[in-house]
């Protein structure tokens, strides 16, 4: 069964989220260390794990497979997805592939040793209308893709 699993501590489309799963009757996953308001809907459940490094994304990751779209920023957590096997968008909209993934964990190390090393270096730009419009057709497309899988 499709399944959405949200990376939500710091995820600024959930409402984008229960808009589109809404629309296509499909069950959501808030995964967070701390509780985050969800609507009151038979479709939407809400997951607090501990504040343990990585346990929200451990808890994603274990429960990722074919028929489930990840919503995440997180690389490493994307890379672990798309090894289960799941659709993973970020919530700029950019998809998540086996195509891309080493190139953004190369680039995330590399940004990292930068960091470590004490370089002042930007971060990413700040989110906007096109953001949002963007993740909402990604999410759509993916739904409907998967929907057409099963």
């Amino acid at each position: 069964m499709t399944q959405i699993l949200v990376d939500a501590d710091a995820c600024p489309v959930k409402d984008e989220i229960y808009k589109v799963a809404f629309r296509h009757a499909v069950p959501v996953t808030i995964v967070s260390n701390s509780p985050i308001r969800t609507p009151a809907h038979e479709l939407i459940s809400r997951v607090v794990v501990s504040d343990g490094f990585d346990a929200a994304d451990d808890w994603i990751a274990e429960r990722a497979g074919g028929a489930t779209v990840c919503i995440t920023a997180d690389i490493l957590l994307a890379d672990r997805c798309l090894k289960a096997g799941a659709t993973v968008i970020a919530p700029s909209g950019k998809p998540f592939t086996a195509n891309s993934i080493g190139s953004a964990v190369a680039t995330r190390a590399i940004m990292a040793d930068l960091r470590a090393n004490g370089d002042a270096i930007g971060g990413p730009p700040p989110f906007s209308k096109a953001d949002r419009s963007r993740f909402l057709s990604a999410l759509d497309e993916a739904l409907v893709r998967l929907k057409r899988q099963a």
